[in-house]
C-alpha cells in the first residue's frame, strides 16, 4: 500500500518548493532538523538587500518541537528550494496538522475530488449605482416629494436611468493554489468590493463583469453547486452572545464535518470535530476562553482581541478552496495580528488553498508572509504582482521611500495619496498621478505580461491535469452543504437552545412573567359560574388565551432582526441552509411553547373553572400549543420579508388589528361587513378560537338567571312565561345548551373542531415555508457604492452640480477626501500651528490601581497594582496584547468604571480629582459613537457648547468649532450627516470626527484615545498620529491605546505604557530615539537582540510574549518591579506630586462644576439636536403615520356606519377597545428611538459629563409629542366619522380630547417599560405582558360585575384603561335610541289576559329596555337607550371629565417613573442601596 503523499508547498514568487515526505520522518527530533535543512535559510528581496530569517537554532535542535513551534515552522513564506532533503517522522505534523489540513488527509477524502483550486479573473469590472453622494431626507420630504416628483417628471429627470459608477476596473490575475495574496488600499478604494466579488458575494451591485473561474468552473456554477469552497469574511465579529467560544466553534465545525469517506480512516466525527477544535483553538491561543461566552454590550465575555480570533477560527473550519479575509486583523496587537496572518499562510501552504487578504495596516512582518500583493487606487488595479518586486516597479515608476523604517506596504499605499507619495528628484512630471495613469502604466509594464504569462500557465496546468480532475459522478453532486439538511436541522436546533439557555435571565424573567400573568388572568375569571353570568366571560378567557399568546409571539421579530447578520454570516460560510435555521427554530419552539401554554393553561384552565373533563382540558392545551406555534411563525414570516424592525412593525400593527378584530369574539360572524369578512378564512386564530368555544360548551347546558332572565323572577312570573337574552335560547325555556349557544351566536359548532385544528396547522407549517423561503431570499455581504449624505443646503459646490445633473462628481466622495490632515505632511513648514487648540500644564498621576471584578469562580484581577503618569507635552503610548486590560486601565484613569471594585489613587497635579474631571479631560471612544442624523458641524458645535465653561460666548465657542474643523481639514464633509457605515461617513472620517468633538470641547486636563486607529489604513492611521504629536507638542497631555503601530507610527510617541495579561506592567517611561531606549531595556534583560530592520512595537510584543497564554518563560511583571527603571517611575511620580501639590492650576482645580453649562443651556441643545434627529428621519415618522392611517381606516371599516341595535351597541364598545389595541405595535416601535436616545448618553456623553442624565429623558419625551398628536388626530378622523359617531361638537371634541390622552399614555407607557429594560429584546417582550394587564381589568373582557371582588375594589380603579374607555363610550352612547333587531329580542308570551306591557311593567322599571307585542307574542329588547347599554358595564356618562382628569394623571404618573426608573436603571438604585447598607 502506498505511503501517504509529500506534502508540496508552492510559492507564486518562486519556483522553490519543500517537500516533506511525512513517510520518512522518524522522530520529532528529525522534524527539527528537516525543517532546518529545508527552510533555512529563506530570503526576501527588500530594497536590494537579503533579510534572512531563521526558524530555529540549532540550540533548539537538541530538544523536541513543541506544537507552536511547529505551527510557526510551517508558517512561513518558502522562496528556496532546499539542496538537501532530510527523512523526517511525520508524527506530530501529521497529528496536529495533516489531519486537518493536510495532503493526507486529502489523498483520502472523497469531498477533496471536487475542490476547485485557484481563481482566475479576467477583465473583472464592477458597477454600483448611485453617485456616491446624496441629500438627507427629511420630514418635509412627505410633503414637497410629490412637488419634487412632478418637477423631475417635466424636466425628463424621472426617465433618466439612475447613474452608475465603476468600482473595480478591468481587474485581472490569478491567484493559485498554495498562493497567498495582500490586498492594499485606502478605505473606499475599492478592496472590499474585490473581496466580496472574488469570495462569489455579488448581491447588491448593479453589474458585475468579466470572468472569474475557481479551477475549471465558472462563478456561477460554483455558486449554484459548489457555493462552500469560496468563502468572504468580512471584518465584522458577529455571534451569539450568549455562546461560550467552545459552542461557537463546536457548532460550526458540525456543519463543516465532512462524511465517512472524507475523514481518516476510523475517525469518527466527534474526534474530528473534538481534533479540529485543539487545533484552532491552540492555533489562535483561545484555549483559555473556551468556556468563557463570547458577550456583547450587556453580556460580559471575551475581549475583543479574543473574540476577533473566534471570528478567524470560524471561518478557518470552512476549508474553502478559495478564501477572502476583508480587514480582519481590525482590533488586534500586533503579535495577535501577526499570528493570524501566519496561520493563514500555514493553512494556504497545507490545503493548498487560494487565500486573499485586505490589511490597511501590514508591518513588514506581515507584508514578507504574502506571494502576491494587489495595489487599488480608487477603483483601478496600480499592481498586481509579486510582493518581492513591487517596492522596484514603483521606484522605477519615479517614487522612494522615504525611511528605512517605513514597511513596504505603507510604502505601495502612500504612492497612491498625492499628499503622501515622495518622489525621486528630476521625475516629478514622469510620475503617474491620477488611478487612471497608474493603471495604464500597470497594463504598460512588463509585470503585467508577466501576469498574463502566469494565468496562462496555471490555466494550462489545469487543462493538462497537473492537478487530479473529479471524476464525473463525483462532479455531478453539489458541494454546497457538508452535512445533510437533517443534520443542518439538527446542529442549528442544538444552537437555538444553547443560544436561550446562555440568556437565563430572560429565560426566566419570560416563564416568570406567563406564570404571573397566568396567575393574575386566572383570579380575574375565578371560578366562572356554569350559568348564564358565565357566558360572556367564558368566552372571554378563551379569547384572552389566545391573544396573551399571540401577542407574546410578537417579541419574535425583534430577536429575528437582532440574530439576521449572524444567519447571513453563515449562510455566505455555507454552514446551513437558512430555511435549516427557519425549522430548526419550529423545533425549539416545540418545547419552549409547549411549557408556555402548559404553566398558562394549568393556571388559568382549573382557576377558572373551565369544563373538568380530561378529554376537553387537553384539546384546550393542544389548540393553544398549535395557535401559539403558528403565531410565533407568523411574526418570523413578517419579519423575514422586511428589511428592517421599523418596515415589520407597519406591517404588524395591521396584523394584529386583523388578528384580534376578526377572530369572531369582538364581532360575531353575521356582524361583519363583506369588505372585511373574508379575514375571518384567513385568521389562523379564528379558527382556534370557534376550536375552543365548541370544545367548553360541549355538554354544558346554560341555566338562566338574573339579569339574563326575562322576565325576571317576581309576582306573577312563572317559567313557562320567561325567556332568556342569551342567544340561542327558547322561549318558554330557561335552560340554553351550549352548542345552541355558539351556534346561534357565533355560527360555531364541534363538528368544525378537529377540521380547525387540522387548519391551524396548515398555517403554522404556511408559516414556517414562507419564513423559510423569506431566509433563503435574503443575500449576504450585500455589495454597492457607499455614499456620503449631506446636509440640504451645505453640500460642496462640486457635489452640488453632480446632483443637479444627476452624474458622479469630480471625485467620489465616498472615497473620502484623501487628503491628510495637515499635521501628517511630511514637510514642517507646512504644518497648521495647533498652539491655540490645546493647551495646559497639569499631570495625572495613578499609583497601585487594582481593579476586580466579581466572577463565578471568586474575585477576577484585571489590573494588578498599575502605576505611572501623563504629562504636558508628551504622547504616551498604551500597549499590550488583546486581553492585556488597555482599554480598562484606559476607562479606569477616565473615571468610567461602574462595575467591580477600583482601588488606588489618582491624582491632578497632587490634589484630588476635581468634580470636573471628566468633563475636563478629552476622551475618543474606538467605537466612534456619535448622532448618525448630525452633521460633522453640527457635532463639533455640540460639545464646544456644552463643555466648553459658561464663561465662553456661545460665538466664539462656534467660532472654535470651526476652528477644529479646518484643522482636520474636515470643510467639505461639515455639512455631511454621520449616518451609519455605508451610508455616512467612512472609517477614516468617523475617526477625525471622534477626535474633533474631544477637542472642539478644548479639554483642560488631558486626553485619552481609545486605538484612534483602529480599521485604518496606515496613511490615515499615520495622519492621526502625527496629528496627536502636534498636540502633544503644542502641550496637551495624551494617553493613547494602540495596536498596530508601525516603526513610523511608534516613533512619534514619547513614552510607553505596556501591559500584559492580567493587567501587569511590563514597562513605562521612555521609549528613546529610533526605539533605542526601550529597545535597550529588554535585551539588557534577557530579550533576544532586536533586528536592525524589525518594528520595535512588534519586538517588545513578542519579546514578553504576547498573545501566547501558554508561554512559560520569565515574568516580565516581575522583572519589570525588580528594575532600576521602575524605582525611578516611582521616584517621578513622588516628585511629580510633591512639587505640584503646593502650586496647582487654580482655575482647573478650583472648577468644581460637573457640567459646564447650567440645565437651561443642556435641555435647549440637547431638544434641539432630538427634534432635528427626528425631523431627519421621515421613515420613523412615515411609519409611525401609516400605522395609524391603517389601523384608523381599518377600524372604521370594519364598524363601518354603526346602527342602533344591541349588536351595534357592542360595536361601539369593541371599536374602541380595538382602538386601544393599536398601543402595543406604537410602543414597540417607538421604544427603539427612546433607547438609541439612551444608549448614546451612556455610552458616551454621560462619561464625558456633557449633560445631566434627566435632560436626555426629557427631550426624549418631549420630542415625541407633537408627532403623537399629529399621528392621532390622523387616526381619529379616518376613524371617528366613517364609524358614525356623534357629529355634535361636544362629543366629537371630547372624543379627539381623550383620543390626545391615549396617545399620550401608551407613549408614557412606552417608554417607562424601555426606561428599566436593558435592550430592545426584553423591553419588546414586557409589553405584552404590561398590556394584557393594564387591558383585562378595564371592564370589557369581564364586565364589572363579573370581575372577582378582590380586583374590583382596587384593580379595576386602577387601570387607565378604564377611564378611558368610560369616557369615550359614555360619550359615544349618549342621547343614542336602541332598536334592537329580530335576533336580538328574547321571546316569550305573557300569562293569558295579560298584555306584554303590563306584564313586565315591574321588570321594565328595573331592568330597563323595552317590550314590543307582535301576534300576541312579547319580545324583549334589552337596551332602550345607548345609556342603559353603558350602565351595564358600569359606565356612566356623567363622569366624563372626571375621567379625563384621571387620565391626564396617569399620563403625568408615567412621565414621572420614566424619570425615576431611568434614575433606578443608571446606577441611582445601587448608590441608594449602599447608602442604606453603610446607614
Amino acid at each position: 500500500m502506498a505511503g501517504p503523499a509529500p506534502v508540496t508547498l508552492n510559492s507564486a514568487a518562486s519556483s522553490s518548493e519543500i517537500i516533506l515526505n511525512p513517510a520518512s520522518i522518524t522522530d520529532s527530533h528529525s522534524i527539527a532538523h528537516s525543517i532546518e535543512a529545508s527552510v533555512e535559510p529563506i530570503k526576501t528581496q527588500q530594497g536590494g538587500a537579503d533579510s534572512i530569517r531563521r526558524i530555529r537554532t540549532e540550540n533548539d535542535l537538541s530538544r523536541t518541537p513543541t506544537e507552536e513551534e511547529l505551527f510557526r515552522a510551517l508558517s512561513r513564506r518558502i522562496t528556496t528550494r532546499p539542496t538537501n532533503e532530510e527523512p523526517a517522522d511525520h508524527g506530530e505534523i501529521e497529528n496536529l496538522l495533516s489531519r486537518i489540513f493536510g495532503e493526507s488527509r486529502q489523498a483520502a477524502s472523497e469531498e477533496e475530488k471536487t475542490r476547485h483550486s485557484g481563481v482566475v479573473f479576467r477583465d473583472l469590472t464592477v458597477k454600483g449605482l448611485g453617485l456616491g453622494a446624496s441629500l438627507q431626507p427629511t420630514n418635509m420630504d412627505i410633503f414637497v416629494g410629490p412637488f419634487r416628483g412632478i418637477k423631475n417628471l417635466i424636466s425628463g429627470r424621472s426617465f433618466q436611468k439612475a447613474p452608475v459608477r465603476t468600482l473595480i476596473n478591468g481587474f485581472t490575475g490569478c491567484v493559485k493554489p498554495g498562493e497567498l495574496l495582500l490586498v492594499l488600499g485606502r478605505p473606499g478604494a475599492g478592496c472590499s468590493t474585490f473581496l466580496k466579488v472574488l469570495g462569489n458575494q455579488r448581491a447588491g451591485f448593479e453589474e458585475v463583469s468579466g470572468d472569474v473561474r475557481y479551477g475549471c468552473e465558472d462563478w456561477a456554477v460554483m455558486q449554484k453547486r459548489f457555493r462552500s469552497e469560496v468563502l468572504y469574511n468580512g471584518e465584522d465579529d458577529l455571534h451569539y452572545a450568549t455562546l461560550t467560544v467552545r459552542e461557537t466553534l463546536e457548532f460550526a465545525l458540525k456543519t463543516r464535518t465532512p462524511g465517512k469517506e472524507s475523514r481518516v480512516e476510523g475517525e469518527s466525527k466527534k474526534t474530528y470535530v473534538s481534533e479540529f477544535l485543539r487545533v484552532v483553538s491552540k492555533l489562535f491561543w483561545i484555549e483559555h476562553t473556551l468556556d468563557t461566552k463570547l458577550g456583547n454590550n450587556i453580556v460580559r465575555g471575551v475581549s475583543g482581541g479574543e473574540k476577533k480570533r473566534v471570528s478567524i477560527a470560524e471561518a478557518m473550519v470552512t476549508k474553502a478552496s478559495c478564501q477572502c479575509w476583508d480587514n480582519s486583523t481590525k482590533g488586534l496587537d500586533a503579535s495577535t495580528a501577526l499570528e493570524y496572518v501566519s496561520s493563514l499562510r500555514a493553512l494556504t501552504n497545507m490545503a493548498r488553498i487560494s487565500t486573499s487578504v485586505a490589511l490597511y495596516q501590514a508591518g513588514e512582518s506581515l507584508y514578507d508572509m504574502f506571494d502576491k500583493v494587489l495595489l487599488i487606487d480608487e477603483g483601478r488595479c496600480a499592481y498586481f504582482g509579486p510582493t518581492e518586486e513591487a517596492k522596484k516597479y514603483f521606484e522605477d515608476l519615479g517614487f522612494e521611500c522615504p525611511s528605512a523604517r517605513w514597511t513596504t506596504a505603507d510604502f505601495l499605499t502612500s504612492v497612491t495619496d498625492p499628499h503622501e507619495r515622495h518622489v525621486k528628484p528630476g521625475w516629478e512630471n514622469r510620475i503617474p498621478r491620477s488611478a487612471e495613469e497608474f493603471e495604464t502604466a500597470f497594463r504598460n509594464s512588463e509585470m503585467a505580461r508577466k501576469n498574463l504569462l502566469d494565468i496562462e500557465t496555471f490555466e494550462a496546468s489545469l487543462n493538462n491535469g497537473e492537478r487530479a480532475q473529479p471524476t464525473s459522478d463525483a462532479s455531478q453532486r453539489k458541494k454546497n452543504y457538508t452535512i445533510s439538511f437533517p443534520a443542518q436541522v439538527a446542529a442549528c436546533t442544538s444552537r437555538q437552545f444553547k443560544v436561550m439557555y446562555g440568556d437565563k435571565l430572560s429565560l426566566a424573567a419570560r416563564w416568570v412573567g406567563v406564570a404571573f400573568q397566568s396567575i393574575i388572568v386566572g383570579s380575574l375569571f375565578y371560578n366562572l359560574p356554569s350559568n348564564a353570568l358565565g357566558v360572556f366571560p367564558r368566552g372571554g378567557i378563551l379569547f384572552f388565551t389566545l391573544l396573551f399568546n399571540s401577542l407574546l409571539a410578537l417579541a419574535e421579530l425583534t430577536a429575528a432582526f437582532g440574530s439576521r447578520p449572524i444567519l447571513m454570516k453563515h449562510k455566505s460560510f455555507s454552514f446551513y441552509r437558512p430555511s435549516a435555521y427557519a425549522i430548526a427554530q419550529v423545533a425549539t419552539d416545540l418545547p419552549l411553547c409547549a411549557i408556555q401554554v402548559t404553566v398558562w393553561g394549568i393556571i388559568t384552565y382549573f382557576m377558572c373553572n373551565l369544563a373538568r373533563t380530561a378529554s376537553q382540558f387537553f384539546i384546550f392545551l393542544l389548540v393553544t400549543f398549535f395557535l401559539t406555534l403558528s403565531m410565533y411563525s407568523f411574526f418570523r414570516a413578517l419579519g423575514s420579508y422586511s428589511a428592517d424592525l421599523n418596515s415589520a412593525t407597519k406591517l404588524t400593527g395591521i396584523a394584529i388589528q386583523s388578528l384580534i378584530v376578526y377572530t369572531g369574539y369582538l364581532i360575531p360572524p353575521g356582524s361583519m361587513h363583506p369588505w372585511f369578512k373574508w379575514l375571518k378564512w384567513i385568521n389562523p386564530v379564528q379558527y382556534s378560537f370557534e376550536a375552543l368555544m365548541a370544545n367548553e360548551f360541549h355538554g354544558l347546558n346554560i341555566e338562566c338567571v338574573a339579569p339574563y332572565l326575562v322576565p325576571a323572577n317576581g309576582p306573577g312570573i312563572t317559567a313557562a312565561h320567561q325567556s332568556c337574552l342569551i342567544q340561542g335560547s327558547r322561549p318558554g325555556q330557561t335552560i340554553v345548551r351550549g352548542e345552541d349557544y355558539i351556534l346561534s351566536q357565533f355560527t360555531y359548532t364541534r363538528h368544525h373542531l378537529w377540521r380547525n385544528v387540522g387548519i391551524v396547522i396548515a398555517f403554522w407549517l404556511t408559516f414556517v415555508i414562507l419564513t423559510a423561503i423569506g431566509l433563503e431570499l435574503q443575500k449576504p455581504n450585500k455589495g454597492g457604492a457607499a455614499v456620503t449624505v449631506f446636509k440640504r443646503g451645505e453640500t460642496p459646490r462640486h457635489i452640488d452640480d453632480a446632483l443637479e445633473k444627476g452624474s458622479p462628481p469630480p471625485r467620489d466622495e465616498e472615497m473620502g477626501e484623501k487628503r491628510p490632515i495637515p499635521v501628517a505632511l511630511g514637510d514642517e513648514k507646512h504644518e497648521a500651528p495647533v498652539d491655540q487648540i490645546a493647551k495646559n500644564d497639569t499631570v495625572f498621576t495613578w499609583q497601585n490601581v487594582t481593579y476586580t471584578i466579581p466572577t463565578a469562580t471568586g474575585e477576577k484581577i484585571l489590573l494588578n497594582n498599575v502605576s505611572g503618569y501623563v504629562r504636558p507635552g508628551k504622547l504616551t503610548a498604551l500597549m499590550g496584547e488583546s486581553g492585556a486590560g488597555k482599554t480598562t486601565l484606559l476607562n479606569t484613569l477616565a473615571q468610567r468604571i461602574t462595575f467591580g471594585t477600583v482601588k488606588g489613587t489618582f491624582l491632578v497635579n497632587g490634589h484630588a480629582l476635581p468634580l470636573s474631571f471628566q468633563r475636563a479631560t478629552g476622551f475618543a471612544e474606538q467605537q466612534d459613537i456619535h448622532e448618525h442624523t448630525a452633521t460633522v458641524r453640527e457635532a463639533m458645535r455640540f460639545s464646544a457648547l456644552l463643555r466648553q465653561p459658561m464663561e465662553v460666548p456661545i460665538e466664539e465657542k462656534y467660532a472654535y468649532a470651526e476652528k477644529i474643523i479646518k484643522l482636520l481639514e474636515m470643510e467639505d464633509i461639515a455639512g455631511a450627516i454621520v449616518g451609519h457605515q455605508g451610508v455616512g461617513l467612512n472609517q477614516e472620517q468617523r475617526k477625525r470626527l471622534t477626535i474633533g468633538v474631544e477637542l472642539a470641547s478644548k479639554p483642560e486636563l488631558l486626553m485619552f484615545l481609545d486605538e484612534p486607529t483602529s480599521g485604518m489604513d496606515s496613511a490615515a492611521a499615520y495622519n492621526v498620529v502625527r496629528f496627536l504629536r502636534k498636540l502633544a507638542d503644542a502641550g496637551q497631555a495624551i494617553l493613547c491605546t494602540i495596536h498596530q503601530p508601525s516603526a513610523i507610527l511608534f516613533e512619534n510617541f514619547d513614552e510607553l505604557v505596556l501591559l500584559k495579561t492580567g493587567g501587569n506592567t511590563v514597562y513605562h517611561g521612555p521609549i528613546g530615539r529610533d526605539s533605542q531606549t526601550i529597545i535597550r531595556y529588554f535585551e539588557a534583560n534577557g530579550a533576544p537582540k532586536c533586528p536592525k530592520r524589525k518594528n520595535p512595537a512588534e519586538y517588545i510584543l513578542e519579546a514578553i510574549g504576547a498573545g501566547d497564554p501558554n508561554r512559560k518563560e520569565r515574568d516580565w511583571g516581575e522583572v519589570w518591579r525588580e528594575s532600576p527603571e521602575h524605582k525611578m517611575r516611582e521616584e517621578e511620580i513622588e516628585t511629580f506630586i510633591r512639587e505640584r501639590s503646593g502650586n496647582a492650576n487654580s482655575a482647573v482645580m478650583a472648577d468644581n462644576r460637573q457640567f459646564a453649562m447650567p440645565i437651561s443651556t443642556q435641555i435647549a441643545a440637547v431638544m434641539k439636536r432630538t427634534f432635528v434627529s427626528y425631523w431627519r428621519s421621515p421613515q420613523y415618522t412615515i411609519g409611525m403615520m401609516m400605522l395609524h392611517i391603517f389601523c384608523g381606516l381599518f377600524n372604521s371599516f370594519t364598524f363601518y356606519k354603526l346602527g342602533s341595535s344591541t349588536i351595534d351597541m357592542q360595536s361601539r364598545l369593541f371599536s374602541i377597545f380595538m382602538t386601544l389595541t393599536i398601543s402595543p405595535p406604537l410602543i414597540q416601535q417607538l421604544q427603539p428611538k427612546f433607547l438609541a436616545i439612551r444608549d448614546l448618553f451612556t455610552a458616551r456623553e454621560n462619561n464625558s459629563r456633557i449633560y445631566h442624565w434627566s435632560v436626555w429623558v426629557i427631550a426624549a419625551i418631549v420630542v415625541e409629542l407633537p408627532y403623537r398628536i399629529v399621528a392621532g388626530t390622523i387616526f381619529f378622523f379616518c376613524w371617528y366619522y366613517p364609524v358614525k359617531f356623534s357629529r355634535n361638537s361636544s362629543s366629537s371634541g371630547y372624543a379627539w380630547l381623550m383620543m390626545m390622552l391615549f396617545e399620550l399614555y401608551y407613549q408614557g407607557f412606552g417608554q417607562l417599560i424601555a426606561s428599566f429594560s436593558p435592550n430592545e429584546l426584553l423591553a419588546s417582550l414586557l409589553v405584552p405582558m404590561f398590556f394584557i394587564f393594564v387591558v383585562a381589568f378595564c371592564g370589557v373582557v369581564v364586565p364589572y360585575i363579573a370581575i372577582p371582588t378582590f380586583w374590583r375594589k382596587w384593580m379595576y380603579w386602577v387601570s387607565p384603561f378604564t377611564y378611558i374607555l368610560e369616557g369615550w363610550l359614555g360619550v359615544l352612547t349618549h342621547d343614542v335610541k336602541v332598536q334592537c333587531s329580530d335576533k336580538e329580542f328574547a321571546l316569550f308570551s305573557p300569562p293569558s289576559g295579560m298584555t306584554c306591557a303590563n306584564y313586565v311593567s315591574n321588570f321594565l322599571k328595573m331592568s330597563g329596555g323595552y317590550v314590543e307585542e307582535s301576534n300576541g307574542e312579547c319580545k324583549f329588547c334589552q337596551y332602550a337607550t345607548g345609556e342603559e347599554f353603558a350602565r351595564s358595564f358600569h359606565i356612566t356618562y356623567d363622569h366624563r371629565w372626571r375621567d379625563i382628569g384621571i387620565v391626564l394623571g396617569f399620563v403625568c404618573f408615567n412621565f414621572v417613573f420614566v424619570f425615576v426608573c431611568t434614575w433606578a436603571y443608571m446606577g441611582g438604585a445601587k448608590r441608594l442601596m449602599k447608602r442604606l447598607r453603610k446607614a
